[in-house]
């Protein structure tokens, strides 16, 4: 523990070393979306990334996840200095992607079956994930029977079932109303406190940003690069309901809007954006009107 109550320690879990990636853009030439990005997380961390849409956010977790390889550069998700398997990294999307022909709890119990764990264990730790992700009684329900908070709730539990070393999440909630999304921030940070897992956070939200995070690393618009890591000095455990009253939450809002506001500006002068990692523009700044 830390002076502050995180669960943070100094060895590395998340290593970025000049990482720079670039697609073919639609007119055959060639779009730099990352460019030299260098930052590292602790083990037990929970690190957020914002920044304006276009910035490569979305792609920074592809790429950390397997699904991408850099065009340049490097990162390496590492547990004790041993780089991690691809099955010991969990990445939540934007979107829950539950198996529609498979209830709550089969879509719980999937990844422990590819991983060859016996049906008795599969079954005992899928329902100990949904009781503590609150889906007690909806395991056998449908995801078409569920409310878009409860999927991404029985998407959180289908991701965190089989223990991953680090946890890749592309903003989980940003689809859900104010209450949903609070009321899941409590759970993920619950989750999290209790299982000590690294974890790379993407938002839109400063708010989200500030309650859930240890640091919040500041991207440029497009390239995307690391303009600023910004400690956030509140100790843990968190209010997330009323975290907004306190004096600290304002002057570091205040420190990451200063940080944003001129590249969104900047965004805003070179046109609509329609890069691959794509969202409204606005977002990060209407937070401040």
């Amino acid at each position: 523990m830390t002076e502050h109550g995180s669960l943070v320690a100094d060895k590395p879990a998340v290593i970025t070393g000049n990482l720079t990636h670039r697609f073919q853009s639609p007119d055959g030439g060639v779009m730099d979306i990352l460019q030299d990005v260098s930052f590292t997380v602790r083990e037990r961390e929970f690190f957020t990334v914002v920044g304006p849409s276009g910035c490569g956010k979305s792609t920074l977790l592809n790429v950390a996840s397997g699904l991408l390889r850099p065009s340049s550069g490097e990162v390496r998700l590492v547990k004790n200095d041993r780089e991690l398997e691809q099955q010991e990294i969990g990445y939540i999307t934007q979107d829950s992607n539950l198996f529609p022909w498979l209830t709550a709890i089969q879509n719980v119990m999937a990844p422990l079956e590819i991983r060859g764990v016996p049906k008795r264990e599969r079954v005992e730790r899928a329902t100990e994930w949904l009781s503590l992700v609150g889906l007690d009684g909806f395991e056998d329900h449908y995801p078409r029977q569920l409310s878009g908070g409860m999927q991404k709730r029985c998407s959180i539990a289908r991701t965190l079932v089989y223990e991953p070393e680090v946890l890749l999440m592309d903003e989980p909630f940003g689809a859900l109303d104010a209450i949903t999304k609070s009321t899941l921030q409590k759970t993920v940070l619950e989750l999290w406190e209790k299982r000590q897992t690294s974890v790379v956070f993407i938002t839109h939200d400063l708010t989200e940003a500030i309650a859930l995070s240890d640091r919040v690393a500041v991207m440029t618009g497009r390239p995307g690069r690391i303009r600023a890591i910004v400690d956030i000095d509140i100790e843990r455990p968190r209010d997330v309901y009323n975290i907004t009253d306190l004096p600290s939450f304002k002057s570091l809002r205040r420190e990451l809007w200063q940080l944003l506001e001129t590249e969104l500006e900047a965004g805003l002068e070179t046109g609509p954006d329609t890069g691959p990692d794509t969202g409204p523009k606005s977002e990060l700044k209407s937070e401040e009107q």
